[in-house]
């Protein structure tokens, strides 16, 4: 009795070790859900791809339909590759929440619970997953995104149109005798050939530095991850 009362010392909520069977019945009820967006731009993707492998086909038949064609039809679809290529690096950023999302559930939730039983909640996984959730962000850069789709695809479906392009001018409808013959056939109106070709080369070459530069990101954000304990979802 009137003593000082002995001061009162917060209990700390206990550190979560699993999940309900509720909670695991949540979590796999929203995989699914991921799995299905993921697939549908997945889809997407495929789409932008496609229409860039037909308008191709179609400056090809164009061009090579007769001696007197023109190849302005194999420069004018690069400006369309290209756009196609935009789209599908926006169309890439959204595919890879979902994919990441995924990713992220498999290796951190499922694979676990088949292996040892243990989710391991200790690793936050689940709040890196929840933080997602409350604030989603693109996971990659518009130049990474652009950068993939170009390894993926588009860089080859840009060597097709160089080649298709050289080819014109080299066999078609006869086979040149001289490079300025070569670059004559390649005049435009009142574009020089030659300037035609080196915009073409410095386009070519702008892409495949690009899908270099991206292919040396993503080696190197894999070995960071390999060397220590990454929560990145990208």
């Amino acid at each position: 009795m009137g003593g000082e009362a002995a001061p009162v010392t917060p209990t700390s909520e206990p550190e979560r070790k699993t999940l309900s069977s509720s909670e695991i019945t949540a979590v796999a009820h929203l995989y699914r859900g991921e799995v299905y967006r993921s697939t549908i731009w997945r889809t997407r993707l495929d789409t932008t791809t496609n229409w860039a492998v037909v308008t191709l086909g179609v400056a090809l038949s164009i061009s090579f339909a007769s001696p007197d064609s023109s190849p302005l039809p194999l420069v004018l679809v690069g400006v369309l590759i290209l756009l196609f290529l935009m789209l599908e690096a926006r169309r890439y950023r959204y595919f890879n929440v979902w994919r990441a999302r995924c990713r992220w559930m498999e290796k951190h939730f499922y694979a676990p619970m088949l292996d040892d039983g243990d989710l391991h909640l200790e690793d936050n996984w689940q709040k890196t997953l929840a933080q997602d959730y409350l604030a989603p962000t693109y996971h990659v850069s518009m130049m990474t995104s652009v950068g993939r789709r170009l390894r993926s695809n588009y860089l080859w479906i840009l060597l097709i149109q160089s080649m298709a392009f050289a080819g014109k001018l080299a066999v078609h409808p006869t086979a040149v005798l001289s490079w300025d013959d070569a670059m004559s056939r390649a005049d435009v109106g009142p574009v020089p050939g030659e300037l035609l070709v080196i915009a073409g080369v410095l386009y070519v070459g702008a892409a495949a530095g690009m899908a270099f530069w991206s292919w040396r990101s993503d080696v190197k954000r894999g070995r960071q991850r390999g060397s220590v304990k990454s929560y990145s979802m990208g």
